[in-house]
């Protein structure tokens, strides 16, 4: 599989940073195409891992922009001072406009204006970043001939970063999803992708946050065994470390 594929995992959901339903999205964005179907089912594996199934039911009453609520403070992460229209445009341009792969995996993990953004406008606690770094993931497996039931969630040490396959990097630890541990901490994801990422946490083999004896990391893991919804609970950890300066 060429590198187009992969590009257009990182582009693929271009539509929803402007409120555009996927049916009239248009094929190009400062003349490169994006919304473009992503290969082996990986769209809608990744979807199933954040969302139910189904027709989309408004989940949060008066909540109906594209823009995420937090977790933690429970407010849109929508701030005008922050996300002004020509900043907004011109790191949305920078983020898809690049046609190296692995470019574009590092810049969506680095990214905070994607951060704003749900992957659901009835699901807005949802991410779009972390939706889109789980689709990339999944598809860089696939192709690799691997299924989902022989993926793992790997705990790594923070700066190693694998290409495609890290869906979460931070200061403490980095988090990517692969078919092979290489020793490091892990967990299988299960048969079927659901909403399943409290269970998977659950049983790590060892957990790169230090519960017993840091308050901070206390909470943190207290409530990453609540979150059923992976794209949540990944963008809750990047929250929760940006709240508390971690």
């Amino acid at each position: 599989m060429s590198d187009d594929a992969m590009v257009a995992a990182y582009r693929h959901d271009a539509h929803k940073m402007n409120g555009q339903p996927h049916d009239y999205a248009p094929e190009t964005f400062a003349s490169v195409p994006v919304n473009q179907t992503v290969s082996h089912g990986s769209d809608g594996d990744a979807s199933a891992l954040s969302r139910p199934s189904g027709q989309p039911e408004q989940t949060v009453e008066n909540h109906e922009t594209l823009y995420r609520l937090s977790l933690i403070e429970g407010e849109s992460r929508y701030d005008p001072q922050d996300f002004t229209r020509n900043g907004v445009e011109t790191a949305v341009r920078a983020l898809l406009t690049e046609d190296d792969p692995e470019t574009m995996h590092r810049a969506w993990l680095e990214s905070d204006v994607v951060s704003a953004f749900n992957e659901s406008v009835y699901y807005p606690y949802t991410s779009l970043k972390y939706h889109t770094l789980l689709v990339a993931a999944l598809l860089d497996n696939y192709r690799d001939g691997h299924e989902f039931a022989d993926l793992l969630l790997v705990v790594d040490r923070a700066g190693e970063i694998v290409p495609h396959r890290t869906v979460y990097a931070g200061d403490d630890f980095a988090l990517r999803i692969d078919e092979s541990a290489g020793g490091r901490p892990s967990s299988r994801l299960g048969s079927r992708p659901w909403r399943s990422w409290a269970s998977t946490w659950n049983r790590l083999t060892a957990h790169p946050l230090d519960a017993a004896h840091d308050k901070y990391d206390m909470v943190l893991d207290a409530n990453l065994r609540r979150i059923g919804a992976w794209s949540t609970a990944l963008q809750y950890i990047e929250d929760f470390r940006e709240a508390f300066d971690r």
